[in-house]
């Protein structure tokens, strides 16, 4: 099978009903901090809240009510690629089976940018704020850590070239597949889900306040420091 003519009828033949349970994710937090900086009173912290959620563009649609932390990544058309995602396409829900697996993508994105952008980061170094937190991920999936799939590994198993998995997401989309399953570059071994749709995400509201945690990331050009603000997690990842 060739990554530019997947079949469809082979795909449908090689999905499973799969789920990832209380799979993380890492969200950026910063933005309560960027627009303080802004304002000289409550009122107008509120009206520039306002302000920028009416410019956003429209909440994604899922068929059952879900918190906004599910939906966020679909609603947004971010520049650059993902690996399951060409830029300037609505975003998908990135999430990992282990919260360290999860601290390594944060991790890997924040010095990307810091390397992008020398001349936004005096110092050399930008310390910013994350929410990590779960949610489920169920449904029609394609499992690149299953058979026959690990037999096409070395079409995709790059840390920056997504041009065949682009092909791959683009075909399960038309194939009413829900999800896929693979194998983090960053940290090997360890399962990662992109949720095709909203609705192969799940949480209730409650458990995912619950699970929420915050963290601290120093990242410089050659390593990236993260502490969870209870104090009880530590992460550090270099490239």
């Amino acid at each position: 099978m060739k990554a530019e003519t997947w079949d469809p009828a082979w795909l449908e033949e090689h999905c499973v009903n799969l789920s990832m349970e209380n799979a993380w994710r890492g969200v950026e937090t910063q933005y309560i901090a960027a627009s303080m900086k802004l304002v000289d009173s409550l009122q107008e912290q509120e009206l520039l809240e306002q302000l920028l959620e009416s410019s956003k563009p429209p909440a994604a649609q899922s068929t059952t009510a879900k918190h906004y932390l599910l939906l966020s990544p679909f609603r947004y058309f971010p520049q650059h690629s993902s690996r399951f995602r060409p830029g300037q396409q609505s975003g998908l829900w990135y999430g990992s089976s282990t919260l360290p697996g999860a601290c390594s993508e944060v991790a890997c994105w924040r010095m990307r940018f810091i390397q992008d952008s020398a001349g936004l980061v005096a110092d050399g170094e930008l310390v910013t704020e994350h929410t990590f937190y779960q949610a489920s991920v169920r449904g029609r999936a394609i499992n690149l850590m299953g058979h026959p799939w690990v037999q096409l590994s070395h079409l995709w198993k790059h840390a920056s070239d997504y041009s065949a998995t682009h092909k791959l997401a683009e075909a399960a989309t038309a194939a009413s597949i829900d999800w896929i399953q693979y194998e983090s570059v960053r940290a090997p071994s360890c399962a990662l889900a992109a949720a095709l749709s909203p609705d192969a995400v799940f949480a209730d509201n409650a458990a995912l306040e619950q699970s929420r945690q915050e963290w601290i990331c120093k990242a410089t050009r050659e390593t990236v420091m993260m502490i969870s603000k209870s104090g009880t997690e530590r992460f550090e990842w270099r490239e």
